[in-house]
C-alpha cells in the first residue's frame, strides 16, 4: 500500500512538472499597436512616396516557440505620407483615401489572416495569408522574422489585384512617365 501511495505521489509530482514545462498549445500573443509600425512605399517613374498607416489590432499564434498563425487589422483612415509637407501632403493623403486608391470612407480597415506557416530557419518563416483591401481578398506570401518579442516582415503588394486602377499600367495604356507602378511595399515592425 505504501509503495502504491508513493508511486502515485511521484507520478503526480513528475507528471505536473512535465506538463508545466511543455509548450502551450495555441498561445495567442496580442500585438502592442502603439509600439508597432507599418511603413508603406509606393513607386512611380522618377520617384515615389512613402508614409505610414496604423495597426488597429492584431495577434500572433504560437505552438511553443513556433509561429502557427495570426491576424491583423489595419486602420485605413490613418494613412499618411512622410516624405512631403504642406499642401502637397494634404492633397496626396486625401487622394490616397479617395476612391482612386483605398476608398477609406467605405473601407475603414484592411486585414491579413495567416493561413499557412513554414519554417524558413530558426527565426524566420515563409507565411501565406489572405490579404483583404477594399473588400477584395487575395493570397499573399512573404517572410516574417521573429526575435525575442518582435516580428518584422516586408510585403510586396500588387494594387491591381485590389482594383486600385489610378495611373496603373495594368489598366491603362500610354501613361508614359505618369505611370504609378502596381507594386508597393509594406515594411512591418511588430512588438508583442
Amino acid at each position: 500500500m505504501k509503495k502504491t501511495v508513493l508511486s502515485l505521489a511521484l507520478a503526480l509530482v513528475f507528471g505536473a512538472t512535465a506538463t508545466a514545462t511543455e509548450p502551450i498549445d495555441g498561445e495567442k500573443k496580442e500585438i502592442k499597436t502603439e509600439a508597432s509600425t507599418i511603413t508603406w512605399k509606393a513607386y512611380k517613374v522618377g520617384g515615389g512616396h512613402e508614409g505610414t498607416v496604423d495597426l488597429k489590432s492584431g495577434h500572433l499564434e504560437f505552438n511553443g516557440k513556433k509561429l502557427t498563425g495570426g491576424e491583423f487589422v489595419v486602420d485605413m483612415p490613418t494613412i499618411v505620407t512622410t516624405d512631403v509637407e504642406g499642401d502637397m501632403k494634404g492633397k496626396l493623403e486625401g487622394h490616397l483615401k479617395s476612391d482612386d486608391f483605398f476608398a477609406v470612407e467605405n473601407n475603414k480597415t484592411s486585414t491579413l489572416k495567416i493561413t499557412s506557416v513554414k519554417p524558413f530557419n530558426d527565426q524566420s518563416y515563409t507565411v501565406t495569408g489572405d490579404l483583404t483591401i477594399k473588400g477584395i481578398t487575395k493570397p499573399i506570401t512573404f517572410v516574417i522574422s521573429l526575435f525575442e518579442s518582435k516580428a518584422t516582415a516586408t510585403l510586396k503588394v500588387d494594387r491591381a489585384k485590389y482594383d486600385i486602377k489610378y495611373k496603373s499600367g495594368s489598366f491603362f495604356e500610354n501613361l508614359g512617365d505618369k505611370i504609378i507602378y502596381d507594386e508597393f511595399d509594406l515594411v512591418v515592425d511588430l512588438a508583442y
